[in-house]
This record gives C-alpha cells, structure tokens and sequence, in this order.
C-alpha cells in the first residue's frame, strides 16, 4: 500500500504544480470570448480526439445546459466529436484529417469561436479545422500541453497546461472547461 500511496501523493504534488502554472488572463480571455460569442448569438465548436474529445463534449454539454437554462441569452454549443456517423463517414471517405473541418464548412460562419483541444497540440485534423476557421474570420481557442505543438503557434489564443503527463494534461483541460462554464453558472 505504501508504494500506491507515495504514488497518489506524487501524483496530486504534480497536478498541483501544473494548476498553479495555468495562465489565468489567458483563461479570464477564453471566458471573456465566450461571453462575447453569447452576447453576439455566435456559435462555439468544440474538438478534439480521444481524452480530448471527451472533453469537448464536457465543455460542450456545461456550457449548452449549465451556463445556459434559466438564462435569456444560451450558448449556441455545439462538439464536433460527438455525431460518430458522420466522424467516422468523414474519416472513411475524405479521410480523418478532415472530420472537424468539414463540419465547421457547414457550420462555421466569422465571428464564431472555435476551441480546440488537443493534449499534443499536434493533431492534423485538430490544425486543419483551426487554420480554417481562422480563415473565415472565426476566433481559436487552442488548449494544449506538452511545449504546445502547433497548436500553440496558431491558435489565436493559446492556453498551454505545463506538463509533460498526458492525463495531467487532460486534467487540466477540464479544470480550465470547468472554469469556463462554471464562471457562467455561478458568477
């Protein structure tokens, strides 16, 4: 037991640090993009693959039913990871590269807000749906980890969790999600 236990208190030690690294203008900006995306009656996208895909849907879901019911304004949410028939219809006859980018082609209009998630920063099909939404006048959002990856160096705003451990990454992400929508829900 001693050795599970040295691993939890390791664990947490280091998530700790990453939490007291996050950037929180970049996070108060983010949140501040948001409200603006509200205010304005323009949609956010939200993507990723795998863990952070999941995570899209989470900041997907918070944002669409917590942050938005009793409210008159809502958010206009929406996960490009979760309609799996037409994920996986994109990704067998386009290719995968290609499966957030050509949903944002018929749906993305300028102004609206793009946040991407990707824990390497390095996704092609992630890189490709920012590059054109940035294109057509869309802000981007890009949470990342590791140095950043790509991701980092195009995304109009970049929020880095400083860590090289994947599920701390992860971690992180859905704390700055939480952050988000639970600003909306509670302040």
């Amino acid at each position: 037991m001693a050795g599970i236990r040295a691993f939890l208190i390791g664990y947490l030690g280091d998530l700790r640090s990453a939490m007291d690294a996050l950037d929180l203008a970049a996070i108060e900006k983010l949140i501040s993009l948001a409200e603006e995306a509200r205010a304005g009656d323009r949609r956010v996208f939200v993507l990723g693959n795998g863990g952070s895909a999941a995570t899209s849907s989470h900041i997907a879901v918070d944002l669409g039913k917590g942050a938005s019911l009793g409210r008159d304004r809502r958010f206009r949410v929406m996960s490009l990871a979760d309609n799996v028939p037409w994920v996986t219809a994109l990704g067998n006859d386009i290719g995968y590269e290609s499966v957030f980018v050509e949903q944002l082609k018929n749906f993305a209009e300028k102004g609206d807000l793009v946040i991407a998630v990707s824990g390497s920063g390095n996704s092609p099909n992630v890189l490709r749906a920012v590059e054109y939404a940035k294109g057509i006048g869309c802000r981007t959002v890009g949470l990342t980890g590791f140095p950043g990856g790509k991701l980092r160096e195009i995304a109009d705003l970049p929020i880095v969790a400083k860590s090289s451990h994947m599920g701390r990454i992860e971690d992180l992400h859905l704390i700055i999600g939480h952050m988000l929508c639970y600003y909306f829900m509670e302040a």
